[in-house]
């Protein structure tokens, strides 16, 4: 990149703000008391008519129209009174980035959203930046429509506040968020941001190439796998017996309740992956339950071993999932489906090599009670909470949640308990009574001892 863009001078860094359009709060269902940034690198900088490169692998690209705001003079410990002295102007921008990256970064969105020429801007215009009018198009097509007066945290705050503990250079651009509307593009698709008419204008083009296996590649597993010795432990326990080992652990609320499966003969052990569903209100459900909505985007990245979580506030009156979705699932390597709504096609889905539990069976799609609102977050489902990345064991007797943390000694505890019940087992059939052998007193654990160094291989 050369030393100065169209804007001005070469920016030393891109601010960007997370949420600050009351449609975006709206939409992710946060409303932040104060605003909150991530850094983009100077690197990302692009203009109109650039492509910007989708890599290798990457299904989760999206856009996000923004007005940057230029710096022109010199900030630091300005206050709003005094911020918009220090700045150049405005511009159209677009906060691309691949979601596929996302988890990786931890929060820092640096390679998801840090790419060479990731931040295409158009030409300096000025203006009051509350009425300026700032609009994105798809392949021509509206998709975001607000002005800076919906910002939550209007510029003059935002540069004050960034101030207060660094300075703002000239040509450094602060992106102040994008409204709702965001969504995935693909290659050939084409983003237009317009800023009181000045437009940036970019095409989505698929990497000629793969990216380096140096580090983390799109569709890197969000969780670590379980080791090969817990998975066989977990298969060969019962629920039952987990959650025994759960309650000694002090975690009294760990089943999904209220359940039934289509495959109780199938075992189901993976890792969550949170959905959360919200009563239908018509006027949210027509911007977030189109073809872009969170359902299908949970569905279409699921990673092999993941289990689709779905709170549905245990509401069955519509179903939450159907046989298209949970076929699409198993392509993607789902380990499960866990809802606690309707399920739709319920014949269909247990016909499936997949291990489904629901609530109730319903026909109706979701839009008749439900909004599909947001991702990876904590979830209530059949009144248990559920945070991403835990895991989930279920069979005939029901499905539980085992923190992340604690499943190796969770799994290899059980399986201890479980062999000693064996031996319990084997003594009841033999006539003993209970007294003393269960529990076992410390007569019938010698006993049962012995009875191990005998059964061991």
């Amino acid at each position: 990149m050369s030393d100065r863009h169209p804007l001005g001078p070469r920016p030393t860094k891109i601010v960007a703000v997370h949420v600050n359009y009351r449609s975006r709060a709206t939409e992710r269902a946060r409303l932040p008391a104060v605003p909150s940034y991530f850094l983009k690198p100077p690197s990302s900088l692009s203009g109109d008519g650039a492509d910007l490169v989708r890599p290798q692998g990457c299904r989760e690209m999206i856009f996000e129209g923004e007005l940057a705001v230029v710096i022109g003079e010199r900030a630091r410990h300005v206050t709003p009174g005094a911020a918009l002295r220090h700045v150049a102007g405005y511009a159209a921008a677009n906060d691309a980035g691949v979601l596929d990256l996302r988890d990786v970064d931890r929060g820092s969105n640096l390679r998801s959203k840090g790419q060479d020429g990731f931040t295409p801007v158009g030409e300096l215009i000025t203006g009051d930046p509350g009425s300026l009018v700032l609009r994105t198009y798809v392949n021509g097509e509206l998709r975001q429509d607000t002005t800076g007066d919906e910002m939550l945290f209007p510029i003059p705050q935002l540069i004050a506040d960034l101030s207060r503990t660094m300075s703002l250079e000239p040509g450094d651009l602060i992106l102040t968020g994008t409204p709702a509307g965001s969504g995935v593009v693909q290659p050939g698709d084409v983003v237009e941001v317009e800023l009181a008419g000045s437009r940036v204008r970019n095409r989505i083009v698929e990497a000629g190439e793969p990216l380096a296996p140096y580090g983390a590649l799109p569709g890197t597993p969000r969780n670590a796998p379980l080791g090969p010795s817990t998975m066989d432990l977990l298969d060969s326990v019962g629920t039952a017996t987990l959650s025994s080992q759960l309650r000694k652990r002090g975690i009294d609320r760990h089943a999904v309740g209220g359940l039934r499966a289509t495959r109780p003969d199938l075992k189901l052990i993976g890792f969550a992956r949170t959905l959360r569903y919200l009563p239908l209100r018509e006027d949210v459900f027509a911007r977030l339950g189109g073809a872009d909505n969170a359902q299908k985007r949970a569905v279409d990245t699921l990673q092999p071993g993941e289990v689709l979580v779905i709170d549905a506030r245990e509401d069955h009156g519509a179903g939450t999932i159907g046989d298209i979705l949970v076929a699409t699932a198993i392509q993607r390597g789902a380990a499960g489906i866990v809802t606690d709504g309707g399920l739709r096609d319920t014949e269909a889905v247990a016909a499936l090599d997949i291990p489904a539990y629901y609530g109730a069976s319903h026909l109706a799609v979701l839009g008749r009670r439900h909004v599909p609102m947001d991702l990876d977050l904590p979830v209530a489902c059949g009144g248990a909470l559920v945070e991403p990345g835990d895991v989930l064991v279920g069979d005939r007797d029901g499905v539980i949640v085992i923190p992340r943390g604690q499943i190796d000694e969770v799994a290899a505890d059980a399986a201890r308990q479980e062999h000693e019940e064996r031996f319990i087992l084997e003594r009841v059939r033999a006539g003993d009574g209970l007294r003393g052998l269960y529990p076992m007193d410390a007569r019938r654990r010698a006993e049962y001892e012995a009875w191990a160094r005998r059964e061991a291989p």
